[in-house]
């Protein structure tokens, strides 16, 4: 991790390191993208702002009969590589020492809490901007977003699924595990989906649900899965908006204006649909913290201390056809 001496003097690098190990545990139990099997690619050190995802290109299958004594053609093994630009992004906040010397909660751990959730939701939208513009899509009803206004059904899901295993999308077997570093744990064989809280009951009505309390030994992905309708496991997350007054008339179902039903975006994925640089290890975020009382001749009586991150990101689609976007519409309750 590079400690920036500059806005850290009097400062052991102990503490930097805590504060970043601390926004990190904050950070990673926000972001629900990161559990739909991506394709993971820490950033390089010293390498530019452009990163390549390389994945293998599977072999078509030899259907061709071998002949006797003769060694067949051989087959190079070959990489396609997915170029991105990556990004920085960061956030500073504002410590006075009235604040530190009047008031009796822990400000400054506080306030590394709600950075660190800060950086995961920064992180959540930014990849949620990228993958639902993704161009394979399917409606709850009509041809368009400006039809939509049915809820979620089963013969939609089975649509996206199909769709899905049409395109040879493999099941996600492997997520980021719950810690700050880059450790998987294994899951049990399913597309994963994604979406917004006010899908739930609809979710829920699906026929073949079964819900997370049900599970028995089986593993969750995540703590904001809701449970799971034949081979896809749903995650529901506040974060993941709806496009509002976007779709038809909207009757029984949620609509932000009134007229129109808001359309959420359910995204279901295969497995390495789409990549990201984790917010995972040690660098992968890069904490300041500037205590109060610090005497400086910008600030001579040490009046402000200052809490921070930054970090860089990207997050691209790298198979258009291993992901689906559902949009329907939400039963107003």
């Amino acid at each position: 991790m590079t400690t920036n001496l500059s806005n850290s003097a009097g400062l052991s690098q102990r503490t930097n390191v805590y504060a970043e190990r601390q926004m990190l545990e904050h950070a990673a139990p926000v972001m629900v993208l990161e559990k739909t099997g991506p394709l993971i690619k820490p950033m390089p050190k010293n390498k530019g702002a452009t990163i390549k995802f390389r994945r293998p290109i599977p072999f078509e299958a030899a259907t061709t009969p071998l002949q006797e004594g003769v060694t067949p053609t051989g087959s190079p093994f070959r990489y396609e590589d997915v170029s991105a630009t990556l990004d920085q992004y960061g956030q500073v906040s504002i410590i006075t020492d009235v604040i530190e010397d009047t008031h009796e909660d822990p400000v400054l751990n506080d306030l590394t809490v709600q950075l660190g959730e800060n950086i995961g939701r920064t992180k959540e939208l930014l990849n949620y901007a990228v993958l639902r513009g993704g161009t394979n899509v399917v409606y709850a009803n009509g041809s368009s977003r400006s039809d939509v206004n049915t809820p979620i059904s089963l013969a939609k899901q089975r649509l996206v699924t199909r769709t899905l295993k049409a395109q040879k999308a493999m099941k996600i077997t492997q997520v980021l595990d719950a810690s700050p570093n880059y450790a998987t744990r294994a899951v049990e064989a399913a597309y994963i989906a994604v979406g917004h809280t006010d899908l739930e009951a609809d979710i829920r009505n699906l026929p073949n649900f079964t819900p997370v309390s049900e599970y028995g030994n089986r593993r969750t992905v995540s703590d904001y899965e809701i449970g799971t309708c034949e081979d896809v496991r749903y995650i529901l997350s506040p974060d993941l908006e709806p496009f509002a007054d976007a779709g038809g008339t909207a009757g029984s179902m949620v609509s932000t204006g009134g007229t129109n039903a808001d359309v959420y975006p359910v995204l279901y994925f295969g497995k390495e649909a789409w990549g990201m640089v984790p917010l995972r290890g040690q660098g992968s975020v890069e904490p300041t913290i500037i205590p109060v009382n610090q005497k400086t001749k910008d600030d001579p009586l040490g009046q402000r201390g200052y809490a921070g991150w930054k970090m860089w990101h990207v997050g691209v689609i790298l198979n258009q056809l291993w992901m689906v976007r559902l949009e329907v519409a939400a039963t107003d309750l």
